[in-house]
C-alpha cells in the first residue's frame, strides 16, 4: 500500500536545510496550530519521520507544511517537522519557508512585502524584502523569549561542572558560554559538540523543570547552544546549536538567537533597540534586535526579531510505500 507521494521544495537558510512539502498535508483537527501539532503528533508522525530521517533525509534536515490560516487576521500557518520533532517554533525554518513559498508562488501576502503566519508557539509577523521574483531577506517578529532558569550548576561525568542558562525564543535552549569546562566554541570540534551535547541536555532535562506559562503542550529542553569566537565580519557573538540526536545548526538559529537575546537582556549585557549579529558555526548570520519588554507568566520577556536569507536549492517528489522495510525512515546514532 503506497503511503503517499511528498512533492517538496527544497531550499537552506544560511546553510541549514529546509524542506518545504507542498502536497499529501493530513487534515487536522484544532482550532490553533498548537492543537494542529498534536493531532500530528498523535497520528501523523510517520510523516514528519519518512520525510526527515534517512534514507530521504539527513540528520540536519528540516521541513514545513504551509497551512490555510486559524486566524481572521493571519496569512498563513506553519507546521514545523525536523529530525528533532515537530517543533513549536523554528525561526531558519520560517525564513525558509517564506522565501521558497513566495518565489514559487505558493504564498500571496495580503500587504506585499509583510506577513502574519500561526505557528504551534502563537503567531508571529514577517516582513521580506523581494526584487524580482527573488526574496533577498525575511525579519520575523518572534514570539515573547524569556531567560527560564539562570546560573544553574549542572556535573557532567567526564567533563566536569557547567553553568548553563536555559532560554525560550520558541524552544527551550541550555545555553553554555566559555568557562573553566568548556574553553569556547572555537576551541572544540563538532565531535566534541555531538559528545556532550546529548549528556549535558539530559541531565539539564532531569534537574530543570521548563513549561511555557501559556502552554503547557511547549515543554522540555529541546536544543544545546554552545557560544564562543566570532569568525565572521561584522559578528557580535557566535554559537552552535545542537538539536535531534546527532545535529548541529549551519544556520545561526532563529529561535536560538531570540532565546540568547533574552538571556542577554535579562543579564543587563543588552537593551531593548539593540541588535546582536549572532553568527553560526560556519560563519553564517542572522541579524536580532530586541524590539520590547513584555512578560511571559511571572517572567520579564523580550519581543525579539531576526532577520536573515534563504535559498531554493531544488525541486523533488518523495515516495513512501510501506513496500520498503525503510519506508518510514531510520538513523545511525
Amino acid at each position: 500500500m503506497q503511503k503517499g507521494t511528498f512533492f517538496c521544495v527544497d531550499a537552506h537558510t544560511c546553510g541549514n536545510p529546509v524542506r518545504l512539502v507542498t502536497s499529501g498535508h493530513p487534515h487536522l483537527n484544532g482550532n490553533s496550530m498548537s492543537e494542529k501539532r498534536q493531532h500530528f503528533l498523535q497520528e501523523y508522525d510517520w510523516i514528519r519521520q519518512a520525510l526527515m530521517f534517512e534514507p530521504r533525509g539527513h540528520d540536519m534536515m528540516s521541513g514545513a507544511f504551509l497551512y490555510p490560516p486559524c486566524s481572521d487576521n493571519a496569512d498563513a500557518s506553519i507546521l514545523f517537522i525536523e529530525t528533532s520533532g515537530c517543533l513549536p517554533m523554528c525561526g531558519h525554518g520560517t525564513i525558509g519557508t517564506v522565501t521558497a513559498a513566495i518565489e514559487s508562488g505558493l504564498l500571496v501576502a495580503k500587504t506585499p512585502g509583510q506577513l502574519i503566519l500561526d505557528v504551534p508557539a502563537g503567531q508571529i509577523r514577517i516582513e521580506y524584502q523581494q526584487t524580482a521574483d527573488k526574496v533577498d531577506w525575511v525579519k520575523i517578529y518572534n514570539v515573547a523569549a524569556y531567560l527560564a532558569h539562570q546560573d544553574q550548576i549542572l556535573d557532567i561525568p567526564g567533563l566536569g561542572p557547567l553553568k548553563v542558562d536555559v532560554s525560550y525564543g520558541g524552544n527551550y535552549y541550555v545555553i553554555v558560554d566559555p568557562q573553566t569546562n568548556f574553553p569556547g566554541l572555537r576551541h572544540w570540534s563538532a565531535g566534541d559538540i555531538l559528545k556532550w551535547s546529548p549528556i549535558v541536555r539530559a541531565i539539564a532535562q532531569e534537574q530543570l523543570t521548563c513549561v511555557h506559562p501559556d502552554d503547557p503542550t511547549v515543554s522540555g529542553i529541546s536544543h544545546v547552544l554552545w557560544t564562543g569566537d566570532t569568525i565572521s565580519e561584522g559578528s557580535d557573538g557566535a554559537n552552535a546549536v545542537f538539536y535531534g540526536d546527532k545535529a548541529i545548526d549551519r544556520s545561526p538559529c532563529g529561535t536560538g538567537t531570540s532565546a540568547r537575546l533574552a538571556q542577554l537582556f535579562t543579564k543587563g549585557l543588552l537593551n531593548v533597540g539593540d541588535e546582536y549579529t549572532h553568527e553560526s558555526i560556519i560563519g553564517s548570520q542572522f541579524v536580532g534586535r530586541i524590539e520590547a519588554v513584555t512578560q511571559v507568566g511571572n517572567f520579564p520577556a523580550i519581543m525579539p526579531s531576526i532577520k536573515g536569507w534563504a535559498r531554493i536549492t531544488g525541486q523533488n517528489a518523495i515516495t513512501v510505500d510501506d513496500n520498503d522495510p525503510y519506508a518510514f525512515g531510520f538513523q545511525v546514532v
